[in-house]
Parts: structure tokens; C-alpha cells; sequence
């Protein structure tokens, strides 16, 4: 299939990737461009699980003021150069992250990150829930189980939906950027504060 320029541009506005790679990607899925979107994905999530072992030492703190001054977000981003760390696309990358956690209120980083006894909380509700319900014993653990992996895409920030593009969770966000960038990118910490709270 001839892959002309209108499509490399569309691939790229939707990806933000490279000329390069959007003309690879529609090769390889022969003028589809869900398919190249897929393509594009996958690979940015090896070149992320590539460079995941990475020290990350430089970076920058970020913060996000929503309008009215009512509610804010500090986060830190960690890079492996300063000269990544003062590039606009990183920088991008922190407000859009500072404003994901500004409009969704995770609890923590990744699942790991929450008390064993808040699991456990949780657990004992939608266990309870789906007694109630009057569900029978042998399928309660399943829905237990649906329902945790619901919670978790709440309260984990990097299992929940970009604000931006809902088929697309905030880890493939940041792999796209560690692809893009070249260097291994972490999310170290996070704080949001709203007024009164």
C-alpha cells in the first residue's frame, strides 16, 4: 500500500511520535491506522521496559494550580539528564501528569504503594457487597477480584485512564515519553492539596 504524507501527519498529531516511526508503523499495518496506533504503542512499551532499569537522578518538580487557586498538585518526575529535564516535552509531560492528578485524586503510584490494610478494607466490602447480593460463595472471589482490579484503576496512578484519551492508561502515557525522550522517566512522588482538606 502506498502510505502517502496526510497519513504520516494524521499518525503523527494522534501519537505524537516520530516521521520515521508513524511511516514504519502504517508499512507494517498496511494503511490502518488503529493498527498503527497499536504498532506504535507496543513499541513504545519496549523501548520503556528497555530502559526501565535505569538510574534516574535529574528531572524537576512540577506544579499544577487549577483555576480559582481551590486545589493544586506538586509532583516530582525523575530523568536521567538535565538536559532531558529542560526539554519541553518533559516539561509538557509533568503538567500533563500534575493536571491527571489534579482532576482524579489517585491515592498512590502503583498498586504496591497501598497498605496491605487498605486492600484488605476494600476486599471485606466487595466481599461483603457481593453477599448481599445474594451471589453464591464459588463466584464471590471473582467479583472480588473484578472489583479490586476497578479500585485499583481509581486510586493507582499509573493504572488509571489519561484525562486526555481514556483508552490510553497514564503508564502508556509515560512510556510514550521514555520512547520519545531516550532515557528511563519515574514518577517519584506526588502531593495534591485542595483547599480546607
Amino acid at each position: 500500500m502506498n502510505i502517502t504524507a496526510d497519513m504520516v501527519k494524521t499518525l503523527r498529531e494522534k501519537t505524537s511520535a516520530g516521521v520515521m516511526d508513524c511511516k514504519e508503523a502504517l508499512t507494517k499495518a498496511d494503511g490502518d491506522m488503529e493498527k498503527a496506533i497499536s504498532y506504535l504503542r507496543e513499541k513504545g512499551k519496549a523501548k520503556a521496559a528497555q530502559k526501565a532499569g535505569r538510574e534516574t537522578k535529574d528531572g524537576m518538580v512540577g506544579a499544577y494550580i487549577h483555576p480559582g487557586s481551590k486545589l493544586g498538585v506538586l509532583i516530582e518526575v525523575n530523568c536521567e539528564t538535565d538536559f532531558v529535564a529542560r526539554t519541553e516535552e518533559f516539561k509538557t509531560l509533568v503538567k500533563e501528569l500534575a493536571m491527571q492528578i489534579a482532576a482524579s485524586n489517585p491515592l498512590v503510584l502503583r498498586r504496591e504503594d497501598l497498605s496491605q490494610e487498605i486492600v484488605e478494607k476494600e476486599k471485606e466490602i466487595y466481599r461483603n457487597q457481593a453477599l448481599n447480593e445474594g451471589k453464591k460463595e464459588e463466584i464471590v472471589e471473582r467479583i472480588v477480584n473484578g472489583r479490586m482490579e476497578k479500585f485499583y484503576r481509581e486510586v493507582c496512578l499509573l493504572e488509571q485512564p489519561y484525562i486526555k484519551d481514556e483508552d490510553k492508561k497514564v503508564q502508556e502515557l509515560l512510556d510514550e515519553f521514555i520512547a520519545k525522550l531516550g532515557e528511563n522517566i519515574s514518577i517519584r512522588r506526588f502531593a495534591r492539596f485542595r483547599l480546607g482538606e
